[in-house]
């Protein structure tokens, strides 16, 4: 079986390859960050993989707000959570 494609995108600002097919929502947890940070403070991550939740909300290339876990990785990819 052939080795998977690799991907290179950042992940507020560092540098990080995941496998072609990989959510975003994945490589934020991959990178050991998280989604985003609630209005109190509290640091979030995806709860229920499917759009739903809206807690893997994350900037993706200077789109705000977008659901993470619907959007697989792409090349150059810019994502920044908060």
């Amino acid at each position: 079986m052939p080795d998977q494609a690799k991907i290179n995108m950042t992940i507020n600002g560092v540098p990080l390859t995941v496998a072609s097919g990989t959510t975003v929502a994945a490589a934020i947890l991959m990178a050991g960050m998280t989604t985003r940070t609630s209005i109190v403070g509290e640091p979030r991550a995806p709860l229920c993989g499917m759009g739903i939740c809206f807690e893997c909300r994350s900037t993706v290339n200077g789109v705000a707000q977008r659901r993470t876990c619907q959007i697989l990785c792409e090349p150059g990819m810019d994502v920044r959570t908060s």
